[in-house]
């Protein structure tokens, strides 16, 4: 069975998927009890668990099970309460008043206080934390006051409407303050939450074992239930490769994974014992982003023709067979604010893009067909760590690859490790850059393409090096206003902005593709910020 997530309307945020697994082939008179181990197998390896280090999505999926966050979001992009019971803002936006539970503790022991909402939000933004993401969305913020035990005035230096958002998200999950004082190495691997389990034991490219917080008394309002989880103990395996995973979930050896290989697709929907959960998730999709910076793409005509150059859709119905959407525009469809006005700007269309490479001034030949100007061959250069993505991604950059040269393109595709190609991106060595950045609000226009974002924190995020004082001004302008109208005007001309200017190559939807056991599990669902994998309300079945 699958469960795919209808297409939010413009103004959704986020989405829960629930799974009622009664009638569902082997789970249909299932019971449910608890049961001492849930393994679930991801498919990329995690470098530091704290999120507010770097910030990736696989630290993002684990953080979810054991932190939990100061508000949360629910299906309908509405936030609610979580550790903070309630909040206040000031009539300038400046200013937001935290009210706290006073009846949380870490698993370490330490109680939650408004000590620990400073204690964490000044970590994610100190720069000796490298925190690209939870950093990156906290730009606005100058400081926190704690007023008493239970209340935390935080001040931020412009009005910042996507703040409860980003705060719902697990990249921002509340963090002991005890343990947030050890070396960062340390905590890396053993960082401290209060969320449904806890952290005991964490061996790098192998797995991350967790055990349930006895104690867990703040489930969300997302939540099916609430006290300690059902399930005792989570193994989370990390499993680079594709095969190798769904084997071991075929075999019953792990429960349920992440990272669903597209090749195995078929076969899983076959299967009554198996239950595939699927659902997009909002931001910036997966694409291709394109260097300003520098020769050829700092010429708008060799970006666009470059666009019009491939073929992207067939590509990813050969490589992915239809288990992804594909992306048109600079945001998500299941974002809010989207618009798919942009959708088909830059169809694939080879005589618009030999006359825009002519335009240009690429009107030569060398022996292999490239394109030639000046003596010089338009190559475009593309460092790349296979590690990093889906091998279905890899073989669609291929086949980009070979596109773009029928066109006059060299595109050559660098494989290195992650270190290497981090450096490089990180001073915009690069024509083509591939990346994503899953969030839960159209505010990630301003972080993939505003001119505050092309510093780095660990990570640059404007990878295109775009700066245009105007676009800065309209995305500013929405975080200003909490007028829904408002902002999706001015969402709306910020997306023209990007499209206009050829910015990035979008593919696909970054998506969340689950498979389940569900002939021994139920109940694995998605958090509603980024559409996590939420082990807290699985319970065990007896398949009759």
């Amino acid at each position: 069975m699958t469960l795919r997530q209808a297409p939010w309307a413009p103004t959704a945020l986020a989405a829960v998927v629930v799974l009622a697994l009664a009638g569902c082939g082997g789970a249909a008179s299932a019971q449910p009890d608890e049961a001492d181990t849930f393994v679930f197998a991801t498919g990329k390896d995690i470098s530091c668990l704290d999120p507010h280090v770097n910030g990736d999505m696989p630290q993002a999926s684990l953080a979810a099970n054991y932190l939990d966050s100061l508000v949360s979001q629910d299906k309908d992009g509405k936030i609610h309460p979580w550790l903070a019971e309630s909040w206040e803002v000031s009539a300038d936006g400046l200013t937001y008043t935290f009210t706290v539970r006073e009846d949380v503790y870490f698993t370490d022991g330490t109680k939650f206080t408004a000590e620990a909402v400073k204690a964490n939000l000044d970590h994610m933004v100190d720069p000796d934390t490298q925190s690209g993401t939870a950093g990156g969305y906290l730009k606005p913020y100058e400081s926190t006051e704690v007023i008493n035990e239970t209340t935390a005035r935080v001040s931020l230096n412009r009005p910042y409407a996507a703040f409860l958002e980003v705060l719902a998200q697990p990249f921002l999950g509340i963090e002991s303050p005890t343990a947030l004082k050890r070396p960062q190495a340390e905590n890396c691997i053993s960082p401290v939450g209060t969320g449904p389990y806890k952290i005991v034991d964490y061996i790098p490219q192998s797995k991350v074992s967790l055990v349930r917080n006895e104690d867990y008394n703040s489930a969300p309002p997302f939540a099916q239930h609430e006290g300690p989880a059902h399930i005792k103990n989570l193994e989370w395996l990390i499993v680079p490769e594709d095969s190798t995973r769904y084997g071991l979930l075929r075999a019953g050896q792990v429960d349920a994974l992440d990272l669903m290989p597209s090749v195995h697709f078929a076969e899983a929907e076959a299967d009554k014992k198996v239950q595939l959960v699927l659902q997009d998730r909002p931001g910036n999709p997966t694409n291709l982003m394109l260097n300003t910076t520098r020769a050829p793409f700092d010429d708008i005509k060799v970006r666009k023709a470059f666009l019009h150059s491939v073929y992207v859709e067939a590509g990813i119905n050969s490589v992915y067979f239809g288990t992804v959407t594909k992306a048109g525009g600079p945001l998500a469809s299941t974002t809010g604010f989207y618009s798919p006005d942009f959708e088909d700007a830059y169809l694939p269309d080879p005589a618009e893009a030999d006359q825009l490479l002519d335009e240009a001034g690429w009107t030569g030949r060398d022996e292999q067909g490239y394109r030639t100007k000046d003596g010089k061959r338009l190559t475009v250069v593309l460092p790349y760590t296979p590690a990093a993505w889906p091998t279905a991604h890899a073989a669609l950059v291929t086949q980009i690859q070979a596109s773009a040269k029928q066109r006059g393109f060299d595109v050559r595709i660098e494989n290195q490790d992650f270190a290497s190609s981090s450096e490089k991106y990180n001073n915009f060595e690069y024509d083509l850059r591939a990346g994503y950045w899953n969030t839960n609000t159209a505010d990630v226009l301003r972080i993939v393409f505003s001119t505050e974002y092309m510093k780095s924190a660990g990570f640059v995020p404007n990878g295109s090096g775009f700066s245009n004082k105007g676009f800065d001004r309209i995305v500013n302008e929405a975080l200003a206003t909490d007028d829904p109208d408002i902002r999706a005007e001015l969402y709306y001309r910020a997306q023209q902005i990007v499209s206009e200017n050829a910015l990035q190559l979008p593919l696909y939807n970054q998506t969340s593709q689950l498979a389940l056991r569900q002939d021994r599990f139920a109940n694995l669902t998605l958090e509603p910020s980024l559409s996590l994998p939420y082990i807290y309300d699985v319970t065990a079945v007896n398949a009759s």
